[in-house]
């Protein structure tokens, strides 16, 4: 695609942004049907029958489960549908009947839509980090980068983990970088500073908001998952990690039971679980994105740690412990690494880090179709930014005007051509999806219509809108 300073962007379907339609009259009948959405009726259902369904379950859904590709745009969900299946979309939640784009700027910030496709590297400024995206998505408000469930006055706000437990829910996190990482800290804790992380890791392990915990920093192993001659108390305390071992944490009344191997993660999806789980997985700081190797290799040439759950195994864990109370839960889920393989621009790594997400999904949607109902469950799928500026091969400002070219298909199996073009943070949109008990008042939150992408909403859009389903009587 080219354009001129002066040209506006054509209605097409380019690198970024894959829901978009194809023409303005088809841009027109998206409007058309989004407005017979948005006022047929006071729960957005299509006809009396669904109504009745959908307003029976108008206190809010028992189960809200989150889910992040951190750092994860729309390329990089096309790119492993590419990889994956040799056309996009092709994953079982992009059918998901809430389809919309999100803006994740930080306090302060903004998305101009015409700007963003006038300039190449508009979206290259302004970008949020993970731990103020964090907290607009968990608490309904923004902050500023590197803050954690404060607002710009430095005054905690409660998020949905704790919004959760004021309902009699369980509440949990889980993530494939370390547990005291910014997204899983911003569900839990409040903090100045994500740097601070044996400070974030002594309050989310004696925080009575959540009960399950999973993710990797373990002070004991390396990023191999090999165990270390010397412990590394970087992202855990000593005398933190000496009250998980001992059995202490988390106090007499509500201890902690730790689970580090595998094989623990394994007897955890089945039967009776503890009351709470920490999972300290058996790895540095990613369970494979940081493994040793060629990073730059295609998916899955480099062999993969073998000592460590994939994510999916660890959501269904998190899962079977959560689904114990009567009342129901919150989760968030993170594909933390798909942000690191995007910061060092791997993308064979990328490819892997995104599949493993994705079958993350897969299993939530059994989960749901098996042991709750969408009727009980409100699932979210999105990210917290954009990492790398992913583009298809040969776009961006060249003498004949501005380029983007999508991505290039080369079929199941085969990694897609793609261009990076920042080793950081975008401001661009990312992909919403969202299926289940309210889903469809996300629809009623849209703020925004951006050219290409097409309806938007706020990051902060999430909690204020679970919160508003949770809290009507």
């Amino acid at each position: 695609m080219l354009l001129t300073g002066e040209e506006k962007p054509p209605l097409v379907n380019i690198m970024s942004c894959y829901y978009n339609r194809h023409s303005d009259m088809k841009m027109l009948i998206r409007n058309i049907l989004l407005g017979l959405i948005l006022f047929g009726g006071v729960c957005g259902c299509s006809s009396p029958a669904k109504q009745a369904s959908s307003c029976a379950h108008s206190s809010g859904p028992k189960n809200v489960i989150i889910m992040i590709a951190d750092g994860g745009g729309f390329n990089h969900y096309k790119s492993a549908d590419y990889y994956n299946c040799g056309r996009s979309p092709c994953q079982p939640y992009e059918e998901f009947p809430v389809r919309l784009a999100m803006s994740t700027y930080p306090y302060g910030g903004s998305y101009d839509a015409n700007l963003a496709w006038r300039s190449f590297d508009y979206v290259d400024k302004g970008a949020t980090d993970s731990a103020a995206a964090a907290t607009a998505m968990a608490t309904g408000v923004k902050t500023r980068n590197e803050t954690l469930g404060l607002d710009t006055r430095g005054r905690p706000v409660l998020n949905l983990s704790e919004r959760a437990k004021q309902l009699g829910k369980a509440a949990g996190v889980i993530t494939t970088v370390f547990f005291d990482d910014a997204t899983p800290a911003g569900f839990v804790i409040h903090n100045g500073a994500r740097s601070n992380l044996t400070q974030i890791a002594d309050d989310m392990v004696n925080n009575n908001s959540v009960d399950c915990i999973m993710g990797a920093g373990h002070p004991f192993y390396d990023s191999d998952g090999r165990q270390t001659q010397e412990p590394t108390y970087k992202y855990i305390s000593e005398k933190t990690w000496a009250t998980l071992k001992n059995g202490s944490a988390g106090g007499s009344a509500n201890p902690w039971t730790l689970v580090q191997t595998r094989a623990e993660f394994h007897a955890l999806a089945k039967g009776k679980t503890p009351n709470r789980v920490f999972g300290l997985l058996q790895v540095y700081d990613t369970l494979q994105q940081s493994r040793s190797g060629n990073v730059f290799a295609d998916p899955y040439v480099v062999p993969f740690t073998q000592t460590v759950p994939t994510l999916e195994e660890m959501t269904l864990a998190a899962l079977n412990v959560l689904d114990e109370d009567p009342n129901g839960f919150f989760i968030m889920i993170e594909g933390g690494a798909v942000d690191w393989a995007a910061h060092a621009n791997e993308s064979g790594r990328l490819i892997e880090e995104m599949n493993d997400f994705n079958k993350s999904i897969e299993a939530v949607i059994w989960w749901v179709n098996t042991k709750s109902s969408w009727n009980d469950t409100l699932v979210i799928i999105t990210a917290d930014h954009e990492t790398g500026h992913i583009t298809g091969p040969g776009s961006g400002q060249t003498n004949h005007g501005l380029v983007w070219n999508d991505l290039v298909n080369n079929g199941p199996g085969k990694l897609p051509a793609m261009e990076w073009h920042s080793k950081n943070h975008t401001n661009s949109l990312v992909p919403f999806f969202a299926k289940g008990a309210g889903a469809e008042q996300f629809k009623k939150t849209i703020n925004g219509n951006d050219p290409l992408c097409g309806p938007y909403i706020d990051n902060t859009d999430i909690a204020n809108t679970i919160f508003t389903l949770w809290f009507t009587k």
